[in-house]
């Protein structure tokens, strides 16, 4: 594993410090940092925070989360879109979950996530919530 990828909805729970489970986002953020782990981000999230409405300033603020240079941008390529869209069909599940695994597989990171649809996905990429991981 050469980093952690976090679903687009754990990033927001730690931003906008969602309860427990921003809590425990915090404390899994605490421990990427103290081990001084890579934490990747892709043109998906980017995507999907202005689609809930973030503003450059704000999504600059919650990748601001960890040092630049333990932070990796993480482009999509067509076959990994091509991909994303036959699996979330065979599968039934959103074709942007099915891009997260695959971004995951690809780039040897370690996807976190809460939703169910990555049970789905585990063929691809095995994905642990905040508070799992050791």
């Amino acid at each position: 594993m050469e980093g952690f990828y976090l679903d687009t909805s754990i990033w927001l729970d730690f931003y906008e410090q969602r309860g427990v489970n921003g809590e425990e986002v915090m404390k899994l953020i605490t421990k990427i940092i103290q081990k001084n782990y890579l934490l990747a981000y892709s043109d998906l999230h980017i995507k999907e925070f202005k689609n809930l409405s973030y503003s450059h300033q704000e999504i600059i603020a919650i990748l601001a989360i960890v040092k630049k240079d333990k932070l990796r941008h993480i482009h999509i390529h067509g076959g990994q879109i091509k991909e994303a869209l036959s699996l979330a069909r065979q599968r039934k599940i959103p074709k942007k979950d099915a891009l997260h695994a695959i971004l995951c597989r690809d780039n040897n990171l370690q996807l976190i996530a809460r939703d169910p649809h990555f049970e789905k996905l585990k063929d691809i990429s095995l994905y642990k919530i905040p508070e799992s991981v050791t």
